[in-house]
């Protein structure tokens, strides 16, 4: 139940249990208030995404709504106090069924070819993190680097941006198939009906 339920928690944008406060759109999809914000301004997400994009206004993440926002902005949307509470419970309710220890901090990856220097950039030529040295020294001198951290919140934005693609689809399949079983039954309730006339 609680694998079920925490799917229904996460974020679209960050792929995160929704962090307070939660903002509930007009199309009933909901965000984090700080992920909603970012959407929201242009200057943070201009060259990371294809989602947004006039003053006053966003596209929902989950089904491309058009969110108009007033002269508040993000912190004019209703919050809502439901998930909110629903958050609370659910977080409890983990703590309290299965306590794990925390976890242990990541490990540094270091380069292969540069004993303790630190992998911190990503070559977009080769398509493989390096070290600085690599670049300045090694392989990759002439190859197109960045940082590792923007290419990872690249990547990490698109795939967002994919995941909500296919909600918005799986949504419109779904209303499709609803669309298709109401004819169904039509259908049938007018066969009855026409079979019932010819029987009198």
């Amino acid at each position: 139940f609680t694998d079920v339920l925490s799917k229904q928690l996460i974020c679209p944008i960050c792929l995160e249990i929704f962090n307070k406060p939660v903002v509930i759109l007009p199309c009933e999809h909901n965000l984090c208030r700080k992920c909603a914000n970012e959407l929201y301004q242009p200057s943070l997400f201009h060259a990371r995404t294809t989602m947004l994009v006039s003053s006053g206004r966003f596209r929902c993440p989950s089904c491309r709504h058009d969110v108009v926002l007033d002269r508040h902005g993000v912190y004019g949307l209703q919050r809502n106090l439901l998930v909110e509470n629903i958050i609370d419970i659910y977080k409890e309710e983990v703590s309290n069924t299965s306590p794990l220890p925390p976890p242990p901090p990541p490990a540094q990856v270091t380069c292969s070819d540069h004993e303790d220097e630190k992998v911190n950039i990503y070559c977009l030529t080769c398509q493989v993190p390096t070290c600085s040295l690599c670049k300045v020294f090694g392989a990759h001198q002439s190859c197109q680097v960045a940082p590792l951290s923007d290419v990872y919140q690249q990547q990490k934005d698109q795939l967002s941006d994919g995941v909500a693609s296919l909600m918005a689809f799986s949504d419109k399949i779904q209303s499709l198939i609803n669309e298709l079983e109401e004819t169904c039954r039509n259908i049938e309730v007018c066969a009855v009906q026409w079979k019932q006339r010819i029987l009198k």
